[in-house]
């Protein structure tokens, strides 16, 4: 024990950053749509996207738009007689489906943020946003503590030292114990491993450093995004929506196109509860 504490004790905090990765985008098949439009007399739509796009439309906007076009059959003039006007300009045709709160069609677009060195905080209140979402998340039943990666919160900058302390504590804890408890021992099965591991975890502090994978719709992005950067909103939630939202707005802008940043830094909608 002393020796590892000996160890523990020349080794400083590994103060972590929370980082936002854009890793997966819808994939459209433009020979699907086309044979698709065939047989309703839309092409004219389609070309015209991809003449724009130089070959390669964006791929949630298309979607997007596919779905809310096919639901009046507006692809173009005389298709339904019901409609009288064609909306060509795509950023006018999105707005309007966020005036109109059309947000059915925005679920078709789903995107996947794998979210590094998150807090367990951050994450338990993330997954509260289960509709229109995935979640996969380091497991600590499985996955071993003998580098706990933490950040340490504005709020807490003022007592710094006792917390960098505090965990440094923790992180020696868990790697005394796991070997006083001999999990790495010659042919101990996994299932013990597992179970010491997994024992271990409940000792662990909950702002620790994780990762996770959130696939999640355009209505939901919107949803989480406004709540999530608002003022009274916790305060790395804040930070890393506030990515979120950047990564977002490049990557299908005029999905949302309506986001402005307040003076309080919020990022609001325009058009809410689309």
């Amino acid at each position: 024990m002393l020796e590892v504490g000996a160890r523990m004790s020349e080794e400083s905090l590994r103060e972590t950053t929370p980082q936002v990765f854009l890793i997966a985008r819808p994939s459209l098949d433009l020979d699907g749509m086309r044979g698709y439009l065939e047989s309703v007399g839309g092409e004219s739509w389609l070309d015209r996207r991809v003449d724009e796009a130089g070959g390669n439309p964006n791929p949630g906007e298309a979607l997007v738009e596919f779905g809310g076009r096919l639901c009046y059959r507006s692809w173009e003039p005389g298709l339904n007689p019901n409609v009288r006007r064609i909306r060509t300009d795509q950023a006018e045709y999105f707005a309007n489906i966020l005036r109109s709160q059309h947000g059915s069609v925005l679920e078709h677009a789903n995107y996947s943020l794998a979210l590094r060195n998150v807090s367990r905080t951050f994450t338990h209140e993330l997954v509260r946003h289960r509709a229109g979402s995935a979640f996969s998340q380091e497991s600590l039943r499985f996955v071993r503590l003998t580098d706990i990666g933490f950040r340490v919160a504005p709020a807490l900058e003022p007592v710094r030292e006792q917390v960098v302390h505090l965990v440094e504590q923790l992180e020696e804890f868990q790697v005394s114990a796991a070997k006083e408890l001999g999990i790495d021992d010659e042919g101990v099965p996994f299932h013990v491993k597992k179970e010491v591991t997994s024992a271990l975890r409940r000792l662990a502090p909950i702002g620790l450093s994780t990762d996770i994978v959130w696939t999640a719709n355009v209505r939901t992005l919107r949803h989480v995004i406004e709540m999530r950067t608002a003022p009274g909103a916790e305060e790395e939630l804040r930070l890393v929506f506030d990515q979120i939202a950047r990564i977002m707005k490049a990557e299908a802008p005029n999905l949302f196109q309506d986001f402005k940043r307040l003076d309080d830094g919020t990022l609001a909608p325009e058009f809410r509860k689309v």
